[in-house]
């Protein structure tokens, strides 16, 4: 979804600003244990359910952080993150994430994306850093809070 008034030229006018919320994404049980086979990681509280619901602090399987913090990426589209201008965005790296609190599997969560700095690298290119926080439905606190680093490309 576009964001009004937001392209390459005129980043520096939304510093600050909150971008957009996503949709609501929901962590399913399959959605963990696909993401455990592709990493290996099957730690027990993750993909053990009966175990989980016994031995887990929170009574039920939950999912990886980094799930959580993978799905940073698949929400920059539909809050239109990438200005309609640039070519590409590449995946520059992240600043600072912290695990908040724990998803639990069947959960919904989304991304509410402040954009905190662009910065002009020259030739088409802009360093853009943006805080990313992944709200659960119905919790207080977050899952997690993670400064996310990319370089847009302009066309």
């Amino acid at each position: 979804m576009p964001i009004e008034g937001y392209s390459l030229a005129t980043l520096g006018n939304f510093t600050g600003r909150e971008l957009g919320v996503s949709s609501w994404i929901t962590v399913d049980q399959d959605r963990i244990n696909r993401f455990a086979d592709c990493t290996g990681d099957h730690q027990w509280i993750h993909v053990d359910v009966e175990r989980a619901k016994k031995e887990s602090p929170v009574g039920a399987p939950i999912a990886h952080g980094f799930l959580c913090l993978s799905l940073i990426a698949s929400t920059y589209e539909d809050i239109g993150v990438l200005p309609p201008d640039a070519a590409q965005v590449l995946n520059y790296g992240l600043d600072r994430v912290r695990f908040m609190a724990p998803v639990k599997a069947g959960s919904r969560v989304r991304n509410r994306v402040l954009l905190v700095s662009a910065t002009e690298k020259g030739k088409g290119r802009v360093l853009v850093k943006t805080q990313n926080t992944i709200e659960i439905e119905g919790e207080e606190k977050p899952a997690l809070i993670a400064e996310s680093l990319m370089m847009f490309v302009a066309s």
